[in-house]
């Protein structure tokens, strides 16, 4: 344990995701070390983020504006959805440049053990925007794990009273660049039951 303002700075450090103790400590003992126009420098940017970012009234992305660059886009295939849980999703289907189309980010994925369930989601904007707008293909592109799974079964009940709304969920399976004989099982079947012809 240090003194006064150190400790603070390691346990405020330790509350963000992703950083344990010793991580905390190190960043902390950085930032003293630091010139202070880097401190300032940092100090000024967390304050930008928390005062200029918004998150987009169409799709939920974090944003300069009231949209998002992608929904301004307008060469972008408004037909297509791609729903994802967090604003970091987007970016890594955006770096794939596979995906043309735009986004609906739910903000997390249902976890009724942590009190999240459909209502603390944007779910309803999600249903008020294939309700209005004319999309015919909504991807659900959430994590691959428990929460994840719930979500996109969860939606796929939600969607499937939309007539003409084709409701597909990302493929899952081996990593390229894999070996069969690492895979677990439920990795593999998802594999085999997601094959394509060829």
């Amino acid at each position: 344990m240090y003194e006064g303002p150190v400790q603070d700075l390691i346990d405020e450090l330790g509350r963000l995701p992703g950083i344990g103790p010793k991580s905390a400590q190190r960043i902390a003992f950085h930032l003293l070390a630091a010139e202070p126009a880097d401190v300032t420098r940092l100090q000024e940017v967390l304050q930008q983020v928390k005062e200029g970012v918004v998150f987009c009234e169409i799709c939920g992305n974090v944003s300069e504006e009231t949209t998002c660059r992608i929904c301004r886009d307008a060469r972008r295939d408004k037909t297509l959805v791609c729903v994802v849980e967090e604003p970091k999703d987007v970016l890594a289907v955006e770096r794939t440049r596979e995906f043309k189309g735009r986004y609906h980010v739910l903000g997390g994925a249902l976890d009724p053990l942590s009190g999240v369930g459909p209502d603390q989601l944007r779910v309803r904007e999600l249903l008020a925007r294939i309700g209005t707008d004319e999309i015919t293909e909504v991807i659900i592109a959430t994590d691959p794990n428990t929460e994840g799974e719930a979500t996109a079964t969860y939606l796929v009940r939600m969607l499937r009273d939309f007539p003409g709304l084709n409701v597909t969920r990302l493929a899952s399976g081996l990593p390229m660049g894999g070996d069969l004989e690492f895979a677990d099982e439920l990795t593999l079947g998802r594999a085999l039951s997601g094959r394509r012809s060829m």
